[in-house]
């Protein structure tokens, strides 16, 4: 379906790297309307256990959680479902029923008159402490805490949507930061890890502050101009395309400058530095350079980099 070869060349490659996220439209579950496709994965070979069947229950509960509620008023068609995938690495079971662990939170985003999917998000979470007992309902209300799971589980829905709807239109994902914002705002008192204003710049405080700080508002347009402006047109004029994710990289650098560690400049490098390589890997040299001068500045720690200038 692709027309440009060299789009062929660098999707292909990243696709490679993101199969997990690819393959998510198997797991399609049957309920209509609902807008996520999420593939829950737990890992609990730390925890020394001869009851197994709470980590399966778990599985299902979370998979169930985010698959079946309906979290907007928008209709969706089951393709059109965003794929996203929670990996839960539990680490300690203090007491029966208690756990702690740490998540990788991914999400995709289909790319026009392509096969491929965009990573927008891919955010590693080590702040999970929650309680959880074999066949546990699983309660949540948007306007009160009532336990840490679906807090977590609800406050990672609406960052979810948030990210694709951004993506589709500038700031269209705005009633979902809301959302999310509220989440954290009702967990706050709760004194749980990854809610707090103080202390950490990388919990889910952080993430969603960064998301509705109006001096930081260019990164969620960048969301628009980099996936809607120039990925969905990349078979189109692929040289364009480049020109316009540099334009997105001349803000991020712009707003690193203010905030060095925000986890939302952060989290990009995290989620798009191979599929960056790969875009600019080709194209003119001028471009080239220009785009590993601000990668190699504000991502300095990635090899992945120098594959921009090695030809």
């Amino acid at each position: 379906m692709l027309a440009m070869p060299v789009k062929k060349s660098w999707m292909a490659d990243v696709a490679k790297s993101i199969i997990f996220l690819t393959i998510l439209g198997l797991f399609c579950f049957p309920a209509s309307g609902q807008e996520l496709n999420c593939k829950v994965t737990i890992n609990a070979e730390q925890i020394q256990t001869s009851d197994r069947s709470v980590f399966k229950d778990l599985e299902r509960a979370i998979a169930n959680f985010m698959n079946t509620r309906k979290w907007t008023a928008d209709s969706y068609k089951t393709h059109e479902r965003i794929n996203c995938g929670i990996f839960l690495n539990i680490s300690k079971m203090p007491a029966i029923g208690v756990f702690t662990a740490s998540a990788q939170i991914t999400v995709a985003r289909p790319v026009y008159n392509s096969n491929y999917e965009t990573v927008l998000l891919n955010f590693a979470d080590r702040d999970w402490e929650f309680e959880y007992l074999e066949s546990q309902p699983m309660e949540y209300n948007d306007n009160t805490y009532i336990n840490n799971l679906t807090s977590i589980l609800a406050f990672y829905a609406y960052t979810i949507l948030a990210l694709d709807y951004d993506s589709f239109a500038e700031l269209g994902g705005s009633p979902f930061v809301q959302k999310a914002l509220i989440v954290v705002t009702n967990a706050q008192s709760t004194g749980k890890p990854g809610w707090a204003a103080q202390g950490s710049t990388r919990n889910r405080y952080a993430l969603v502050e960064n998301m509705n700080n109006p001096q930081m508002v260019d990164l969620r347009k960048n969301t628009y101009q980099y996936h809607r402006i120039a990925l969905d047109t990349f078979d189109k004029n692929p040289d364009q395309s480049r020109e316009k994710i540099l334009e997105v990289l001349k803000n991020i650098k712009r707003i690193w400058g203010i905030y060095p560690n925000a986890i939302a400049v952060i989290s990009f490098f995290d989620t798009k530095s191979n599929e960056l390589a790969k875009i600019f890997s080709d194209g003119s040299l001028n471009v080239r350079r220009e785009a590993y001068d601000i990668l190699t500045t504000v991502d300095p720690k990635r090899d992945v980099y120098q594959s921009i200038i090695a030809k």
